[in-house]
């Protein structure tokens, strides 16, 4: 587990590698402050802390960041004047109730100064990302998007799915936002443009053609079904569809398909005819289609009962590629147009836009994200907010999107919060839980053994804190459950012990407003098993000095039928709930959550083991001298069998190191 981001020194290159140089941080430092009053100060202080930065402040923008006396980055703003904005902070009057707190908790600041505003802007959002700062709106991203990649990195360019960093040449179509999308995108271009989406080492080996080209997804150029100047014309063409030229390929495509009929060549129109049916087949999977919006982002925000949904349409060569809801995190008191704007900030901080970029609310730094973008993006970028037409159309649609999901989401918490407030009456808990930790163990006969832990919470189950642990201690006999439980409990609360003290007066742990933001410490412990891992838990607690963070165990009940199971609290009988309580329902899936990670995790680990390879234990051997035996002698039993005389003849080994592989494989033999 790594240091808390939010506690270290970055510096500017540390953080903005790819954006012009930064000037040096200035930091400046003020009174402590008594952090068990913290919380009922007037700020004055913190105002203090603040009056003293301004001294040395310039007129130049930048960034700025307010920490309090742990390190916790507090806020990050930027600014077009460094000194005028950081000078309203020490008011000291006319702050709303969070900045007041803001204020109050800061014990030192930190700037960063900036040749212009937008790079301000572009640094901002980024240390925002990362820092996540308790006062800032925080966008909840952990997903990305999916993309269409036609390679260029291959005489036959290849279409794939592809995500995360765009280190293959080619040409990169999307985003999509879900996955279906895009995997139904990509089969209805195979049968449109026959593009082959086979791996380039598949391509090399192939002598025959595969089974796509016999059902017609593939025109088989690997095999010389195709010649390649015809292949590059199917892929030049769908490189018009998905640029936005989607309308004239169809209509070359039908003329195409005419032409062949009247030759009488009604097998060739008929493979245009499938064609086109595909194309077709890929419009309407996508739902609302602009008629004058080739490429658009549209951004719509709703806020009701203090949360808020941002819900974001994708819109590219006039289709409707996807929406995506998000939730961020922020302060009941900002209005929409702030948090817009810093939503959008955050969310194109590592994403492409659209040229286009329609929004719900005017937002006060629209012209500046406009400027920030098309440097970024290196073209030119336009944000509107459309009061009628077809572009107004989309807002609204995206609108009543965002309404709909966060009134799904509200619904959502309350039946959420309904079953903790019932699993806390069940199991006798002061209060219900806002982190439960759940854990389980997975293994056959003791190998590839794998312990689990899930998390849940108000806002359901937080899979960004899903926690794995491979059973490493060899004093654990293979299939002991409760050895292994013992191992798992040590190792998690050993290391929360050590990073994430508790320095609440009353021992119970510090909480943000915010269930993600909340302590890492559970308010129960949940294990899978009954009073012989129950036990063995309660052990390793107690022994790390633990003793006030509730456990329980479910059992699985007779026949491991579900709905008879029992439930273990320390200091009370074994006892079972009614088979149709709502409560016992929320067990079971907590229950099945973890058995699910862990046996995901189990499969992942053993088929890791299937495919290790034993020249990776042979110290010194590393991945370039691994490949150099694997091309000259084929599998690593080959390389096994082999003499010294004929692995010193492997290019790239030398005597040592073939010595060294030879004893390996040798070792106690006369």
């Amino acid at each position: 587990m790594t240091a808390d981001p939010r506690k270290q020194n970055l510096e500017p290159a540390d953080i903005l590698a790819a954006d012009p140089p930064a000037a040096p941080v200035v930091e400046t430092s003020g009174p402590a402050v008594d952090w068990g009053k913290a919380e009922n100060l007037s700020g004055k202080r913190g105002i203090e802390v603040i009056q003293a930065a301004l001294k040395t402040l310039p007129n130049t923008p930048g960034v700025y960041r307010m920490i309090d006396e742990s390190g916790e980055v507090l806020y990050v703003g930027k600014a077009r004047s460094l000194k005028k904005r950081v000078s309203n902070y020490a008011r000291g009057i006319g702050h709303t109730n969070r900045l007041a707190q803001m204020i109050a908790l800061t014990a030192h600041m930190e700037f960063v100064t900036t040749q212009t505003e937008s790079e301000a802007l572009l640094l901002e959002a980024n240390l925002i990302k990362r820092l996540r700062p308790r006062f800032n709106v925080l966008l909840r991203d952990d997903k990305s998007f999916a993309y269409i990649l036609v390679s260029k990195d291959h005489p036959a360019a290849r279409i794939a799915k592809h995500r995360g960093a765009r280190t293959i040449r080619g040409d990169y179509f999307g985003p999509f936002a879900s996955t279906g999308a895009v995997n139904r995108t990509i089969t209805a271009l195979q049968k449109a443009f026959l593009l082959r989406s086979c791996s380039d080492a598949v391509y090399e080996s192939r002598t025959r053609p595969c089974l796509l080209f016999q059902i017609k997804r593939c025109s088989g150029p690997c095999t010389g079904e195709i010649a390649l100047d015809d292949y590059n014309r199917l892929v030049e063409e769908a490189h018009g569809f998905l640029s936005g030229r989607s309308q004239a390929v169809q209509r070359q495509m039908a003329a195409q398909m005419t032409e062949a009929a009247e030759r009488l060549d009604f097998e060739t129109a008929a493979r245009y005819r499938d064609r086109l049916a595909a194309l077709s087949s890929v419009q309407s999977h996508q739902g609302i289609n602009p008629r004058s919006v080739e490429e658009a982002d549209v951004f719509a925000l709703h806020q009701e009962a203090g949360q808020i949904c941002v819900q974001v349409f994708f819109f590219r060569t006039f289709q409707n590629w996807g929406n995506r809801a998000y939730f961020p995190r922020a302060d009941k008191s900002l209005p929409p147009e702030e948090v817009l704007s810093s939503f959008l900030s955050q969310f194109y901080e590592d994403k492409h836009p659209a040229r286009l970029i329609l929004l719900s609310h005017e937002i006060e730094d629209r012209a500046l994200l406009e400027e920030a973008l098309s440097v970024r993006a290196g073209r030119g970028i336009e944000i509107a907010v459309p009061k009628r037409g077809d572009k107004a159309d989309l807002v609204r649609h995206a609108h009543q999107n965002a309404r709909d999901a966060l009134g799904r989401k509200l619904a959502e918490s309350a039946s959420q919060q309904r079953l903790l407030e019932g699993l806390a009456a069940t199991l006798g808990l002061p209060a219900p839980p806002r982190r439960i930790e759940v854990y389980d163990n997975s293994h056959i006969q003791g190998t590839a053994a794998v312990g689990a832990m899930i998390v849940a919470g108000p806002e359901g189950f937080r899979k960004n804190a899903y926690r794995k642990f491979n059973i490493r201690s060899e004093d654990i006999t293979p299939g002991d459950d409760f050895g292994m439980m013992r191992e798992v409990l040590q190792r998690r609360f050993a290391r929360l012990v050590k990073e994430s003290p508790r320095i609440a007066p009353d021992g119970a742990p510090d909480r943000g407003a915010d269930p993600a933001d909340a302590s890492p410490w559970p308010d129960l412990v949940l294990i899978d098993g009954g009073p012989g891992q129950l036990s063995a838990a309660q052990e390793i607690l107690a022994g790390l000095g633990i003793t006030d963070v509730p456990v329980a165990g479910v059992a699985k009940g007779v026949d491991r039928d579900a709905g008879r199971e029992v439930i273990h609290v320390p200091g009370r009988p074994p006892f079972r709930l009614e088979p149709r309580d709502p409560v016992l329902y929320f067990i079971q899936r907590l229950r099945d959550e973890a058995h699910r990670f862990a046996i995901g995790t189990h499969r992942a680990r053993r088929s890791k083991e299937f495919v290790r390879s034993p020249l990776d234990e042979i110290a010194g051997i590393g991945p370039a001298r691994k490949r150099a035996l694997l091309h000259h002698f084929g599998t690593a039993k080959a390389v096994a069998r082999a003499g010294l005389a004929d692995l010193e003849n492997v290019p790239g080994i030398n005597r040592a190191t073939a010595k060294l592989v030879y004893d390996f494989f040798h070792e106690g033999r006369g």
